[in-house]
Formats: structure tokens, C-alpha cells, sequence
């Protein structure tokens, strides 16, 4: 048996699978991968179609905060509202509020005349409702009207205001209406929403007294915010019926159009700390590419309503890249924007203290990142920092370099993210050799160099072992333990075993006996090549691409393309496998029909008939129905024969063997009864 070492290319082998592994996901600001997955999830049909109003106005309100093309659903959709607003005194408020927003965001063409219909119905329904959900699509249907160019102006704003704080409650939750027993998270949101919408139709001033009590309901609703250790931030129902839950995407969405449209118009600053608007906007950047088109719609409108408000702008640190080479010398680099990713106004990002896998503090030293005017990213060299390969946590500080942005922006302070440093692991003190298998005497060792590309050779017989051992050192010199560790002899036959390598962070170590391994080696003699394989996150470290190396395809600009035609797959069939003759098949065929023409036999030569059949019409029944039944259980065998599985035919079977046991029994009985009058005569 001989052996050699392959190219040190070929010895380490990096589990790439494991790498992302540690890292949780980045929150990161909306992206074009929001918007190709917006428009996947918004696809219309092939009429142009997106399904109902409530839909269609999301699809085409999405669009136009992402900056998506939608020119060639435009006509279907404003045909669709045109047809709603046409008709008032039929259509529901909820289809007319949806009609008005979709005109307004597709700037269709609407007359007058009808709107003025919409308006009439809309204030008729305003007047007379005691319902939450009727006043925010009646009044938000007015306000989309108003905000497309028409004079619209609510006289009885005031007792409207009313009307909707009525239905507020203690906690800053509200009750869809006077009936309702129990007060809901989501309906406060369309509740403010809809309160902001009587003031910007008031024809004069609310009561400033009535604002100002709303306002102090709003900061009784952030008290009851929930939150995640990361400072996301999130609003969720309390109690309420499984018919009204919401969950957490729809009901913060809520909350945050409200909020943010009743800032809009209510005088003064609200009174929200800042940290739980920056925690919201992470809560919906969080989510990531959603699995919705309502959770699409959600995340996106409640981050337009973030991204430009009179609350606070949230400020996302957010890392390009969670994984570092100490090898390659990459830099630390960080960007804080808007959650649309536009620039942060002038400000400091602070590196205030590293933590280790284990939350121990590796360093408290306050470095602060330099700024790339260009390409509006903060940057740090990370070898200065002292930390060798593992996974990290960072903490960052903000601070803004202009006094009056702290009332305008929210940056949260502290913002903590989890990195991966990786490097090249090296194979220290690498020895290989072979042993007697009694004495445990080294015939010959050898001293491996993995930095240099030398082969070494062996031989041994099936009374030795083979003994490796090694230590793996971290850039940084440190010794390192990785995750799996195996150590792979491949035969000249291609033949392949793999052996896991026991050991420490100290050392790796491993003897192979072959007297005891000659069965798993199939008894194999020859060469066989040596291959070890080191497999860690912590070794992921990709060389820098050949300058002729093959690229990935560039993405598609435009989020339709993904649904045009698709390139004609071309495919060949294999032959059908040879079938013996059409004679041969028959002839087996009738094989199987002899054991049936053997019973007919059988029955002839035993002399069957049917002298003992019933007459009496009783009788003759049962006996029938008996004899039909024995013919229904051969026609279930047939069935399992042909369609039906084992569970279904034991199931039939199961009824007519209770059947025949009932119309047996009765046959058999009338059968003795004769029998027995027949001997005593």
C-alpha cells in the first residue's frame, strides 16, 4: 500500500454551506430586490387585471413608491375605478374609497359630475354611521377627491371628530363601533388616520383641545409598543376575535399611516420617543422580501410614510457585507441612510466596543470610521482591532453632527450587528509515518510542509498503521479547532473511504490500523492518494476572481421581463425498450385463465347443481343474495386488481363479509331445517 499528498489546493477543502450558518439577516434599506419581488407578487393577470379594488390599489400604490412602470395596466385599472365611481348609489364605501385612491395615484380622468355623486353619497354615509370603518372610507374617500383638484370641504367636521373620538378607549386602542365589546391595535391606526382626514376637510379649525387629547391617546398607544432585544419595535392586538386579528405586519402598518397622517396635520411635535420609530422602520425592513402581496403593500407604504414624516426619520446602519477577511485586509464599511436609502444628513459612526461569540468583551476602544464622500459609506481597517477568525458582535454609535437634526432624524444610539471574520487557516507541525502494528515502532516519518507544493510517498502493508498528525493556527497565530475535520484515502480504482480526525485546539491525531480496516478496503492493495479536509465558517475565505474568469449574468433592469416568453426547451426521448412478441404476451395471457378453467372443471366432475336451492320465496332470497355476494367479493379482488389499494379493499371487504355472514347464516339455517324434517319423515 503506498500513498502521497496532493497540492495544498486540493487539501483543504472549505464547507462553504456552513459559512452563512452564524450570521443573522441584515437589515437592509428597500433595494431593486423589493422591487422584483414586488412585482412578482403583483403580477396581473392576463386581461391586465390585479383582482378586486382593495388589491388593485395596492398593486398600483406600491408601484408608484418603488418608481415601478406600470403604463400598460394604467387603462385597465382606471376603466375598473371609473366603473365604481360611475355607479355610488350601488357601490359599497369601501369600493368607492378604493375607486377614489386608485384615480388619484393613476391620475385617471374622472368628470365632475360623478365625483360629485361619490361626494354626495360619501357625506350622506358620514352623517349617519356610527361605524369606524365607515367613517375611514367615507372620509378617506373624500380626501383622495380633494387631493386630485376638486373643492371638497366637510361642514360638520367638528361633530365628526367626535363622532370617531367617541369610540377611543383608555389605552389608546379604539372599538370599530358602540357595539363593539372589545377595542383593537389596528383599528386605533385607521381610526387616526381617519381623524387626520376630517382636519384636512374641516372647513375651519378643529377644537385644539380635541387635538391635543388625541395626541396624548397616541403616546398611550406607544406604551403598549412590543419589542425584540435587537430595538425592533413592533405594535401587535391584545385581545381580540380570530376574525379580527390582523397580526403584527398589518396591525404596525396601521398605526404608522395614522400616526404619521395625523402629524401631518395636527399643530406641535408628537411626543414619541424616537427610539421606537427607528424601532418600527427596522421591524419592516426586517421582514425582508415578503411572501405577500398584503405584506408587500404593508411594508412598503409603511416605509414611504417613515421615510417623510414630522415625527422622526429613522436612520438605518446597516453593513454592505457581514463577512470579513483578515487574509484579504478587508475594510470595515457601513452605511447609514433613510429606509429608501437615501443619504443621512451629516453625521459620526463610532466603533465603541467588540463583543465575542460569548457577549465577553474583546475591546471598549472607541475608534471612529472615516467617511467615503463618494460613495457615502463609513470605513475602518479591521487589523488594527486585534480580533482573530470567529463571529463577533459590533457596536456602533451614532451621532449627528447638527444640533437641530436630533429633532428631525432618530438613529437609536447604539446599534449593535453580528460579523463573521474569516482567514486562511494554516497546517502547523504536520508529521506523517508508518508503524509496526505490535510494537508500535516508527519505521519512517515525515515531515509535511503544506505551504509548499511537495509530494510525499509511503509504503505499508497490512500489518501497519499509518499515524497524522497536525495543529491548525489561525492568522493571528492563535490554535484553532474547526467544526468536522476528516481525513479521505481514494484508491487508484477510485475507490474512496473517509475517516473522521479526533483531536484539540493543541492537536490533531490520527492512526489508522489497516489489519483491523483490510474488509473496509475491500482488500484493495495499491496506491491510494490522501486527502485531508478541513471544514469551518471560519476558513471561508474566496480568492479574488481570475481576470478571465466567467461572471454571472447581469440582473434584468426591468421586475416585468421575468414574465416574458421563455427560451424553447429541446429534448430527446430515448427509445422504448425492446417488447417480446405479440404471440408470447397472449400466450401467458392464457396461462393465467387456467386455474379459472380448472375450478369450471372441478365443479363438472364434482356434479354441482342447484337440487338443494330454496323454493319458498324467504329462503330463495337469502340464499340469492348470498350467493351474489360471494360474486361481489370475487369482483373486489378483481378491482384490487385492477385500481383500488389494500386499505379501501379491506375496508368493502369488511361489509360484505358481515353481509355474508348475515345472509349465510339465514341460508345455512333453512338448509338444516330440511335437512332435519326430511330424516324424521
Amino acid at each position: 500500500m503506498a500513498g502521497r499528498r496532493p497540492a495544498p489546493a486540493a487539501l483543504l477543502v472549505l464547507l462553504l454551506a456552513a459559512a452563512f450558518a452564524p450570521i443573522s439577516s441584515a437589515v437592509r434599506p428597500v433595494s431593486d430586490a423589493h422591487r422584483s419581488a414586488a412585482a412578482e407578487l403583483f403580477a396581473p393577470s392576463a386581461d391586465g387585471s390585479f383582482g378586486d379594488l382593495e388589491r388593485t390599489y395596492e398593486a398600483v400604490r406600491t408601484f408608484q413608491i418603488l418608481g415601478l412602470k406600470y403604463k400598460s395596466v394604467t387603462g385597465e385599472a382606471c376603466k375598473f375605478a371609473a366603473e365604481k365611481l360611475a355607479s355610488p348609489a350601488s357601490s359599497a364605501t369601501k369600493d368607492l374609497f378604493h375607486a377614489a385612491r386608485i384615480s388619484g395615484v393613476l391620475g385617471c380622468s374622472v368628470d365632475a359630475g360623478v365625483y360629485d355623486g361619490v361626494v354626495a353619497r360619501l357625506k350622506a354615509v358620514i352623517k349617519d354611521t356610527n361605524s369606524l370603518l365607515e367613517f375611514y372610507y367615507s372620509v378617506g374617500g373624500l380626501l383622495s377627491i380633494k387631493e386630485q383638484g376638486h373643492n371638497i370641504v366637510l361642514s360638520d367636521a367638528e361633530s365628526t371628530f367626535h363622532a370617531i373620538k367617541a369610540l377611543s378607549q383608555s389605552d389608546g386602542r379604539w372599538r370599530y363601533d358602540t357595539n363593539s365589546a372589545e377595542s383593537s391595535t389596528f383599528a386605533a391606526g385607521i381610526a387616526l388616520e381617519a381623524l387626520a382626514g376630517v382636519v384636512a376637510l374641516a372647513d375651519a379649525e378643529v377644537d385644539p383641545s380635541m387635538v391635543g387629547v388625541v395626541k396624548n391617546d397616541i403616546v398611550k398607544l406607544f406604551d403598549t409598543i412590543k419589542s425584540y432585544d435587537d430595538g425592533t419595535f413592533y405594535f401587535d392586538e391584545k385581545h381580540v376575535d380570530a376574525t379580527e386579528y390582523k397580526g403584527p405586519i398589518m396591525t404596525s402598518a396601521s398605526v404608522v399611516r395614522g400616526v404619521t397622517s395625523f402629524a401631518t396635520v395636527a399643530p406641535g411635535k408628537l411626543n414619541i420617543p424616537s427610539e421606537k420609530v427607528l424601532g418600527l422602520g427596522k421591524f419592516f425592513l426586517g421582514i425582508g422580501l415578503p411572501g405577500s402581496a398584503k405584506d408587500c403593500f404593508n411594508q412598503i407604504e409603511s416605509l414611504s410614510f417613515l421615510e417623510n414624516n414630522r415625527v422622526f426619520t429613522p436612520l438605518i446602519l446597516s453593513l454592505p457585507s457581514k463577512v470579513f477577511s483578515l487574509t484579504s485586509k478587508d475594510q470595515l464599511k457601513v452605511e447609514v441612510t433613510t429606509v429608501f436609502g437615501s443619504a443621512a444628513p451629516p453625521l459620526k459612526v463610532n466603533l465603541v466596543q467588540v463583543l465575542g461569540s460569548d457577549s465577553k468583551v474583546i475591546t471598549s476602544e472607541n475608534k471612529e470610521l472615516q467617511f467615503d464622500l463618494d460613495n457615502n459609506v463609513h470605513y475602518l481597517d479591521i487589523a488594527p482591532l486585534k480580533i482573530d477568525v470567529g463571529k463577533y458582535s459590533l457596536v456602533f454609535e451614532i451621532s449627528l453632527k447638527e444640533p437641530e437634526h436630533e429633532s428631525v432624524y432618530a438613529t437609536g444610539g447604539r446599534n449593535t450587528e453580528n460579523v463573521f471574520i474569516t482567514g486562511l487557516i494554516k497546517v502547523d507541525k504536520a508529521e506523517i509515518g508508518i508503524s509496526d502494528n505490535d510494537a508500535g515502532t516508527v519505521e519512517s516519518v515525515q515531515k509535511l510542509d503544506l505551504l509548499k507544493d511537495t509530494k510525499v510517498s509511503l509504503s505499508a502493508n497490512h500489518l501497519q498503521k499509518l499515524r497524522l498528525s497536525f495543529q491548525l493556527t489561525t492568522p493571528l497565530g492563535h490554535t484553532f479547532k474547526p467544526h468536522q475535520v476528516f481525513l479521505k484515502l481514494k484508491h487508484e480504482s477510485n475507490v474512496e473511504h473517509l475517516f473522521v480526525v479526533p483531536g484539540s485546539a493543541r492537536q490533531f491525531k490520527i492512526v489508522l490500523d489497516f489489519l483491523g480496516l483490510v474488509e473496509k478496503f475491500y482488500y484493495l492493495s495499491g496506491r491510494y492518494d490522501l486527502e485531508l479536509a478541513v471544514g469551518d465558517a471560519a476558513m471561508l475565505d474566496l480568492p479574488e476572481a481570475p481576470e478571465k474568469a466567467p461572471r454571472p449574468p447581469a440582473q434584468a433592469v426591468d421586475p416585468f421581463s421575468k414574465f416574458g416568453p421563455k427560451a424553447e426547451i429541446s429534448h430527446i426521448f430515448r427509445s422504448p425498450e425492446k417488447r417480446p412478441p405479440k404471440e408470447l404476451s397472449l400466450a401467458f395471457t392464457g396461462l393465467t385463465l387456467l386455474p379459472f378453467i380448472g375450478f369450471l372443471i372441478g365443479l363438472v366432475c364434482l356434479g354441482v347443481n342447484l337440487k338443494n336451492f330454496p323454493s319458498l320465496p324467504g329462503p330463495a332470497a337469502f340464499a340469492s343474495l348470498f350467493h351474489a355476494g360471494i360474486g361481489a367479493v370475487l369482483l373486489l379482488y378483481v378491482l384490487f386488481w385492477l385500481k383500488l389499494d389494500l386499505f379501501t379493499t379491506l375496508k368493502y371487504l369488511g361489509f360484505l363479509g358481515i353481509f355474508l355472514v348475515f345472509v349465510g347464516h339465514r341460508t345455512l339455517s333453512y338448509l338444516s331445517s330440511v335437512s332435519t324434517k326430511q330424516k324424521t319423515a
